[in-house]
Formats: structure tokens, sequence, C-alpha cells
């Protein structure tokens, strides 16, 4: 048996409200299943579980605020479920045979013997609470007429002939001035902790920016390229290669990160801001980072975000050239060693074979930790950027 607990979802956050279950006691699981939604200073995140197995109990109840470390639920591992063999069952219509006098038993109780249901939660058979959810029935309003008072199957589709109280949910969404509290948190932590230096470097997007246009010339919009693909394709190609940019600054010293995560900075509408990780972007066809690149910004806008998504970026890109700035320096959030910011693509004057010529030039940027690296490597970094950027066809 294994607590599932409150997950960190980063360097600012103490505790999470726990807004809603998506399992309960008996479903089995497998890692990467969203169980929960959990709400924070960053809006509502999607809970994932990393164990196979089967809920055995609910812990905390919707609307529960509780310290990240918490446990919140109690899972039977897959290796737990298969040791314990279920007792077999009378068949229909038969008398149970009695059960023989003081032998020990390891089995688990029989599926008609209902577990103590967590507080505040009604005592319910499974199929029960399945029809419950399925037509938005509120149990709570229900008289269960089965052992002990629990509410069966029968109990619930009585309760479809009368008027049945739904139960009122909680209002999920992003809290914009909590988010500002978090942003200021790890930001100052950031600049009070970490010794930034910075870098940058200007390259020539001018072969990229063909490459582009022929590329989606016949493409429907919604399967075009943005640049945003290539530079993040370029960045997470360069971290796999410099892995002194990819990783955590953790027991005071470098811990490299195995995977390469892109932190993407996304701007929220009022004020906001999020940076959740494409997961293992290095290794993603443009397409697919295209993909799930629109999916992660459209989710996080919405303060849909998964777990995942907020603890486990590696590397961080920020860019605002399309709000016209020239050159970004980030701030980079703790604990990672890195943060990589684009400015706006500006047509400029540039030697190319001993002749000036218009070319559209970018200034890329680097912010990083000074206790795990220096100014050469970091050099080394952005001269790697810009060779993949110059060469859109190999990324």
């Amino acid at each position: 048996m294994v607590d599932f607990r409150m997950p960190s979802l980063g360097a600012d956050m103490e505790a999470g409200t726990l807004v809603e279950w998506l399992v309960k006691p008996g479903d089995q699981v497998k890692r990467g299943d969203v169980i929960a939604v959990v709400e924070t200073q960053k809006g509502a995140i999607e809970i994932e579980i990393f164990e196979n197995g089967e809920i055995e109990q609910i812990l905390v109840d919707v609307n529960t605020k509780v310290p990240v470390g918490t446990p919140i639920a109690r899972i039977r591992t897959v290796t737990e479920t298969a040791a314990a063999a279920p007792t077999p069952q009378p068949a229909a219509g038969s008398e149970a045979p009695p059960a023989p006098a003081a032998q020990p038993s390891t089995a688990r109780a029989p599926p008609s013997v209902a577990p103590m249901p967590a507080a505040g939660r009604e005592r319910a058979s499974p199929a029960a609470r399945r029809f419950a959810k399925d037509h938005d029935i509120d149990l709570a309003g229900i008289a269960g007429s089965g052992p002990n008072g629990e509410i069966v199957l029968a109990d619930v589709e009585r309760s479809l002939s009368r008027p049945a109280p739904t139960k009122k949910k909680r209002a999920i969404g992003l809290d914009l001035d909590a988010m500002r509290v978090a942003i200021a948190a790890a930001m100052a932590r950031s600049k009070r902790e970490i010794p930034h230096y910075y870098l940058e470097h200007k390259v020539d997007l001018t072969a990229a920016e063909q490459w582009l246009a022929e590329r989606n010339a016949t493409l429907p919009p919604d399967a075009r390229l943005l640049m945003s693909a290539l530079t993040i394709k370029a960045v997470a190609l360069a971290a796999r290669r410099f892995p002194i940019f990819n990783g955590f600054y953790q027991d005071a010293r470098l811990q490299p990160a195995a995977a390469v995560h892109v932190g993407i900075a996304i701007a929220i509408r009022g004020g906001g801001l999020a940076a959740p990780a494409l997961h293992d972007a290095d290794q993603l066809p443009l397409d697919q980072l295209m993909t799930r690149l629109r999916d992660l910004v459209q989710r996080t806008r919405a303060g849909r975000i998964r777990s995942s998504e907020l603890s486990d970026a590696t590397i961080t890109i920020s860019s605002l050239g399309d709000r016209g700035v020239d050159v970004l320096y980030g701030i980079i959030y703790p604990p990672q060693v890195a943060i990589v910011g684009f400015g706006k693509a500006v047509l400029r004057p540039w030697v190319i074979d001993g002749a000036i010529g218009p070319r559209s030039i970018i200034t890329v940027t680097l912010s990083a930790d000074h206790r795990v690296s220096d100014g050469h490597a970091g050099a080394l970094f952005l001269a790697e950027i810009g060779k993949l950027l110059q060469e859109p066809g190999k990324l």
C-alpha cells in the first residue's frame, strides 16, 4: 500500500485545494492517469498518478486545502492486488456456505461489505456511484436500502422518478491576483539566490523563414508550423548537447536532467504567466511539437494544466518578439539553471560572403546560473542554437 501525496507543483507552492476527484475506491489506475484536480495559485492543475494499481481509499474531501506532501489517497499497488485473492462469491440464488471457524484469511472483504467511506462521503456501492455520476445525481439526497444503510443501484435508479438535487461544484478558474503573488515569490527567490549572468547572440533567420514559407504554402492553417516550433526544437537539441544548462541546482550542486522538457513561458490575459513543460522536446518531430504546443497554450490559458507539465520543466524559453521586443533577458525559474529568450526578428543590413544585404536577424539571449556554468559554456550553447536555426531542414 502506498500513499499518494499532494504533489509540489513548483518552487513557490506550499499547499493546494482538492477541487475534484476523477476516481473512486476500487478504480484501476495506471501511470500517467489523471486522478484529481487541484487548484493552486497557477490555476486548476490536473494531477497525474505514477503508480499502477487500485484506488484503495480517498483520504481528502473536495474543497479541502492541504499542504504539499500530505497523503490524499491510498493506492494498492499491482503486486499487492495480485497477492490479495478475492473471496469466491456464491452463485445467484444459492445460499452462501458458512465460513470455517477460526481460520485466518488474507483475502479482501467481499464486495457486498461496503468499506467505511471517507469523511463526508455517502456510503454507496460502486455501481450506485457510477450510475449517479453518469446521470449527475447527488447521492446525499438518497436514502440507502442496502446493508447498514448503503445506497445500492436500485436506490439511485428510483431517484430518477423524482427531482434530484445536483451537487454544486466549486468554481474552478484562474485567480490572477494569487498568481501574481506566486510569480513574485518565485522571481524574488531567483534574484536573491541565483547569481545570474547574461549573454546575447544574433542569429540570421532568413533561411529558416524561407524554409517555413515553402513548407506551409500548401498546408491548411491548422497544420502550419510557426517559427516558435523551430526555436523550441533548436533550444532542446542544444540543451541535449550541453546538459550543463538542462537540469536543477539542488543540494548545492547541479543535477543534470535525464530528458529535455522545455518550459514555455505563456502569457495569460489579465496579467498571469505560467511556464509548463513541453515534454521530450528534443525528440519530437516538428509537426508533433507544433500540435503539442498549440494544445499546451490553449489549456494553460484556460487554467487546465497537468501536474507533470508544471513540475517537469528542465530549461525555459521566453519570447516577446510578437510583442515588438527586440531583446529579452529572462529570470531563471528555480531550481532550473537557465532560461533562453527570443526577441523580434528585424530586417537588418548583414554581411554575407563579403556583400551587404538585408537579412532577418533575431537576438537570442541566455540567462544562466553562474554556480554551475560560465560565459564560455554559455557562448557555445548560444552558438549551437544559432547554428541549428540556420539549418531548419535538419530540425
